[in-house]
């Protein structure tokens, strides 16, 4: 009867220091999205798939353990939800890359300017899921950086393509301006899933506290 006992008694750490794990990925692999836009570095963008790979291992492993356990520290529905905001933050980020390599655009100002933002928001992500349990309030302090974070993405987001209309003034310009804005929506997308991620982690604040 070892499994039942374990089946009932779970590991309620385990599911949260998987979190923290893939938010840790999460910030190393907007760390190296920052860096590709600094440096356009193969290097950076090679690391930029390897944190993704990495962190999608650990969400499978986060998932197995969710589905054989029926003791969690908070909603299993919340578990879910964080864990999938979280890969898809890094997912963006790996498709930006490949979307600037697979459309030759090269990194901007602009580009890097969003990357830093990215991986901000991803840092307080990161904190708030080390503090969630131990310290919610500092947790949820952390969140609500997290959105300011993408909140300044959204804003940013949009003087980029703003300014990119203005400035095409032929074919060329277009083309230009549009994989500009191909690249800046995958950025943008990231900045939500880090908002929903912080939005997850505020909800968790309030139905535990």
């Amino acid at each position: 009867m070892g499994w039942l006992k374990r089946l009932f008694e779970g590991n309620e750490q385990v599911f949260i220091d998987r979190l923290v794990e893939q938010a840790r990925l999460g910030v190393v692999g907007t760390e190296a999205l920052h860096e590709y836009m600094r440096t356009n570095s193969a290097e950076s963008a090679a690391q930029v798939k390897k944190a993704e790979h990495e962190a999608d291992e650990v969400r499978r492993m986060l998932m197995d353990e969710l589905a054989r356990s029926f003791v969690t520290p908070f909603d299993r529905e919340d578990i879910f939800a964080l864990s999938r905001a979280i890969d898809d933050v890094l997912d963006y980020a790996q498709t930006t890359v490949e979307e600037m390599q697979i459309l030759n655009v090269t990194p901007c100002d602009s580009l890097c300017k969003l990357s830093e933002l990215l991986h901000t928001a991803s840092s307080e992500i990161h904190l708030a899921t080390q503090r969630i349990r131990e310290h919610p309030g500092v947790a949820n302090d952390h969140a609500r950086r997290a959105k300011a974070a993408e909140n300044r993405i959204e804003r940013t987001f949009r003087e980029v393509i703003a300014n990119a209309f203005d400035s095409a003034e032929d074919v060329k310009g277009v083309v230009a301006m549009l994989k500009l804005r191909e690249i800046c929506r995958h950025m943008a997308n990231a900045g939500d899933r880090a908002d929903e991620a912080a939005n997850i982690l505020s909800d968790i604040v309030v139905k535990t506290s």
